[in-house]
């Protein structure tokens, strides 16, 4: 069987963006410039644009029983995204509140829901998917047992597993030791190289330190800074596009879609890297993370 599609598993939310000037002090009630719902969760923002880009995407995680998880699953269908895997729980719908702050600074709090109600008994019903994926992508928004087992049934089928390590939280060193490429972003980095990686010269200090965890792939994603891409020889920086940013939410989870789409189409990795930039630059022109996300014509008329 031709191995032509990408499989996500992780998160679906349903975000509410409060777009606002700064954030309330302690006891201060302060009042939001505009709010936005949208979805999100970094699997389901990870699969759409995934979709978006062209890719033949599956989902696969959990709703819950109320309003907000079919609204959730309507729009990942409405981007091409393919739903059947998604699950429902007896539970409440994940859910983030994300506060946008005028310089572009995101902060945001998410209810776990039915994202941690998913179990290895999911992952051995969506098999057959590993069977026609060429690549996995997982990140930490799931039970962390959910995450290394998926691992493992991925490699059983020969898939490039992309792990997003993010939240950071401990993983498994024998699973950590098959994924192929480990995307961090600076607080993640911070987390588990056990120093602090604020700048551009701290993640390049860093870089063996965390490529030690996989021995493979590396990337470090910086926001403005850009990203830097790391195969145990070579470091290769990848400046920022400078655009307009409205707000941050699913810039990084952009960026790891179109890292599936160039490695799915087998480009160079600084091209892939160049390519990954441009993509989640035009994530933040636009509020709400998974309708920013540019579509493979959008992003051929900007290039």
């Amino acid at each position: 069987m031709e191995k032509n599609a990408v499989t996500i598993v992780g998160s679906i939310n349903y975000d509410i963006i409060l777009k606002q000037k700064r954030l309330p002090e302690i006891g201060e009630t302060f009042t939001a410039d505009s709010v936005t719902f949208c979805g999100g969760g970094k699997g389901a923002n990870q699969a759409v644009q995934c979709a978006k880009l062209g890719l033949e995407s599956y989902m696969v995680g959990k709703v819950g029983n109320d309003q907000f998880g079919s609204e959730l699953i309507a729009n990942m269908k409405k981007y091409g995204l393919n739903t059947d895997y998604v699950f429902q729980a007896d539970t409440n719908t994940g859910l983030g509140i994300v506060n946008a702050i005028s310089d572009g600074s995101v902060v945001a709090t998410i209810a776990k829901g039915a994202n941690y109600s998913m179990t290895i008994e999911d992952i051995d019903q969506v098999e057959n998917l590993f069977m026609k994926s060429k690549i996995v992508i997982l990140q930490l928004e799931i039970p962390k047992q959910v995450v290394e087992y998926t691992i493992k049934k991925a490699k059983e089928y020969n898939c490039y597993v992309i792990l997003n390590a993010a939240p950071a939280s401990e993983i498994d060193v024998d699973c950590l030791k098959l994924v192929d490429c480990l995307v961090v972003n600076e607080t993640e980095a911070s987390f588990y190289a056990g120093e602090s990686v604020s700048s551009l010269s701290e993640a390049e200090k860093v870089c063996d330190k965390l490529y030690q965890y996989t021995n493979n792939l590396l990337i470090i994603t910086l926001g403005e800074k850009g990203s830097i891409i790391y195969d145990g020889k070579k470091t290769i920086h990848i400046p920022c596009r400078t655009v307009d940013v409205v707000e941050t939410t699913g810039a990084g989870d952009s960026y790891t879609g179109a890292l599936a789409y160039g490695l799915m189409n087998e480009l160079p990795i600084e091209k892939i890297g160049e390519l990954a930039s441009i993509v989640s630059s035009r994530t933040v022109t636009k509020i709400g993370a998974q309708d920013a996300m540019p579509t493979l014509l959008e992003l051929n008329e900007y290039v």
